[in-house]
């Protein structure tokens, strides 16, 4: 099992640094995917991954003090949105398109109201 973490968590940083180039990619989720794989694959990859640039930069500000820049909570939100968009207009079934309102609703008020914005000089 721990090989299988080590694989998930190796592609998510990929696609995660990958993402810190291509804006289309969402940066963070990948690299809070990555991180929580590596804390479950080895110690040594864990901390090699806690040492990186890439984290330092994206995520320890939100796994200190559970918070994130506003441009990273846009980012994060519009991809988001911009996906969820997909299903809600291709859909015909009511209970789908409730279900996806609902999570756009959730994702705003918990990425506005319980993750704290702070500001790029504070990081």
């Amino acid at each position: 099992m721990r090989y299988i973490y080590l694989m998930i968590g190796m592609i998510s940083f990929g696609l995660g640094f990958i993402g810190i180039v291509l804006p289309i990619l969402p940066t963070t989720p990948f690299l809070l995917l990555a991180g929580f794989c590596f804390a479950r694959s080895s110690k040594r990859v864990h901390n090699w991954f806690v040492s990186t640039k890439a984290y330092q930069r994206h995520l320890e500000p939100f796994v200190q003090k559970r918070a994130m820049t506003l441009k990273t909570k846009i980012c994060i939100l519009s991809l988001a949105s911009f996906m969820l968009a997909f299903p809600l207009f291709l859909t015909d079934l009511w209970w789908l398109r409730v279900f996806i309102i609902g999570l756009y609703i959730f994702k705003y008020y918990y990425f506005f109201f319980k993750i704290k914005t702070i500001k790029l000089e504070h990081i």
